[in-house]
């Protein structure tokens, strides 16, 4: 995003989040996007900046991430979602396009459900409802890992998750930021979060959404399978899905241009009023 400047917003409990926001003319769209687990709202640069004026433009850094506060675990789908919901009441934003990835997803599925009257249209990026019945054993095999070797051992294993091997070769520049910003995370709380996603189950949530939803997901995206993606399209009355050739789970670095449209897209629907 052009603006360089990072604003501060207080939660419900004092912590402090962080975001950065793009603002455009008064009667346009206004989109919050949420990053997946160890990135920060820089993982939404690109696809903010093929947005360009359509929208304002909301980047968070979620509690635990970036520059916003990390308190100690531990953290749920609800303090997250309600963290946002903190953030828009500071910014006086009624209503919001969402659009959220991997982690950020399952927030976005949770504050759909929660504040439904704050949400315009719903975008997942690489997400998933549930993970499947071996999720806990998983992920919290993950946060051991974490915890016993540090996130530096887990890189091999990110990097092939993040992004395509062509990817990997071509843009090794894009990687080592990803790499940075992920090495970046407090362990304790990565642990904790991916603890909390090997239990999550959001199923139950998919039948509440009631407003326009876009899917989109890596053809190649194995953290996040095109399965799961099908499964979120069946349960959401309407949803639309793009599979995105090649890519895998950081599609919106990978791929910004296919998120970009997806957005757009997102976007068009709010022109017509929202119905009863």
């Amino acid at each position: 995003m052009s603006d360089a400047i990072l604003h501060h917003a207080r939660a419900d409990d004092g912590v402090r989040i962080t975001y950065r926001l793009r603002e455009a003319p008064a009667g346009l769209p206004r989109v919050a996007f949420l990053h997946s687990l160890g990135m920060d709202h820089t993982l939404w640069t690109l696809v903010a900046e093929r947005l360009g004026a359509s929208a304002s433009l909301l980047c968070l850094d979620m509690r635990g991430h970036g520059r916003s506060d990390k308190p100690p675990p531990p953290y749920g789908p609800e303090r997250l979602a309600r963290d946002l919901r903190d953030v828009l009441d500071h910014l006086g934003w009624s209503e919001v396009v969402l659009i959220g990835a991997s982690l950020g997803g399952c927030v976005s599925l949770q504050f759909a459900a929660s504040y439904p009257e704050r949400l315009r249209a719903l975008g997942l990026v690489d997400t998933t409802a549930w993970y499947g019945p071996d999720a806990p054993l998983l992920w919290n095999a993950r946060a051991r890992r974490a915890r016993e070797e540090g996130l530096a051992a887990m890189i091999p294993f990110q990097e092939t998750r993040w992004f395509s091997d062509a990817f990997r070769v071509s843009r090794p520049d894009a990687v080592d930021r990803c790499v940075q910003t992920f090495l970046g995370n407090d362990v304790p709380i990565f642990a904790a979060l991916s603890e909390m996603l090997g239990r999550f189950d959001g199923r139950h949530l998919l039948e509440q959404i009631r407003v326009p939803t876009s899917i989109i997901v890596g053809e190649e995206d194995y953290a996040t399978p095109v399965s799961m993606s099908q499964a979120l399209q069946r349960g959401i009355a309407g949803a639309r899905l793009t599979v995105v050739p090649a890519a895998r789970h950081l599609v919106q670095i990978e791929r910004p241009d296919a998120v970009a449209a997806m957005v757009t897209r997102l976007l068009a629907t709010t022109l017509t009023p929202r119905s009863a």
